[in-house]
């Protein structure tokens, strides 16, 4: 990782009119990112996590401070930033290919020639394992592929910086499991500056370097930063019984419980780890997960 001021979250505060006043959702919050840095941002609902990911992304502003990246003022949403959503977002009339190709022709018309453009999106398809899939139509695949779909879309836009929310939320474990798998293999591949939501402890300790823990609302703030100083790549099985990594599991879990007994049950501990260890290691195509979802349903 390099230039340690990348990007920079800036004494941020964001305060939304009601018709009883201002609510204040975020306070003086204070972030320094790394370029390829994986950051993740765990805490309760209602702390502020997505409103942070909105102005991140340009699609809110701040009421005070800002977001700066690379020296510039982020003010609005651009290509540099690329955001992977819970749900796929994929448009249901067009193709896995015509789906990234939408996100490719808006950032590369002009700069890439037709064909150029075609290699560059079969390139991304190919690089989340959906290359064979290109002339399928969305209702054709599974919902572990249609979020890889997404994050090829946001891939071939080549953004500086990606955000993340909730990614692999709506997935079932098994699939989730693969998809965290490959997204730790591409960010090696390619250096991304990633940004990801999560609630699931041990999916922000497999591939975090950094926890940023946010605070209970109103007036969120970060609580506390845990440093994940795991060598990487990362095995999930051989973490199981790592010392370290089950040290950075309890440091986050303790700060969440002790934040907020009452939201304790959103948390997701264990999913990740222990209960997909020997599915994850058997199966190896989203069809076949997703299938022996179904069956032991």
């Amino acid at each position: 990782m390099s230039s340690a001021r990348y990007l920079e979250i800036s004494k941020m505060g964001k305060t939304f009119p009601t018709d009883t006043g201002g609510f204040e959702a975020l306070r003086d919050v204070q972030l320094t990112i790394q370029q390829g840095e994986f950051i993740s941002l765990i805490g309760h609902s209602g702390c502020g996590k997505s409103t942070v990911l909105n102005i991140v992304a340009g699609l809110e502003q701040a009421s005070v401070g800002g977001v700066i990246l690379e020296g510039k003022h982020i003010n609005e949403p651009g290509p540099d930033r690329a955001v992977v959503f819970q749900h796929h977002a994929l448009m249901p009339w067009l193709t896995v290919y015509e789906n990234v190709e939408l996100a490719v022709a808006q950032v590369f018309r002009g700069s890439k020639s037709a064909a150029e453009m075609r290699e560059w999106i079969l390139h991304n398809l190919n690089l989340v394992g959906m290359g064979h899939a290109a002339d399928k139509a969305p209702h054709e695949i599974s919902g572990g592929m249609k979020q890889r779909v997404g994050i090829a879309r946001c891939l071939a836009m080549e953004p500086k910086v990606v955000l993340m929310d909730e990614p692999f939320g709506a997935l079932d474990a098994l699939t989730r499991a693969k998809l965290q798998d490959s997204v730790m293999a591409i960010q090696a591949e390619l250096k991304n500056t990633i940004i990801m939501i999560t609630h699931d402890v041990d999916e922000a300790v497999l591939l975090s370097d950094r926890i940023v823990m946010m605070t209970t609302g109103p007036a969120a703030t970060i609580g506390e930063i845990v440093e994940v100083k795991l060598p990487r790549p990362r095995d999930r099985l051989a973490l199981a019984e790592d010392q370290q990594y089950n040290h950075c599991r309890h440091q986050v879990l303790e700060f969440l419980y002790s934040s907020d007994d009452d939201n304790s049950e959103e948390l997701e501990p264990s999913a990740t780890i222990e209960s997909v260890q020997t599915a994850v290691d058997v199966s190896t195509d989203d069809t076949v997960i997703k299938n022996s979802s179904n069956q032991a349903a």
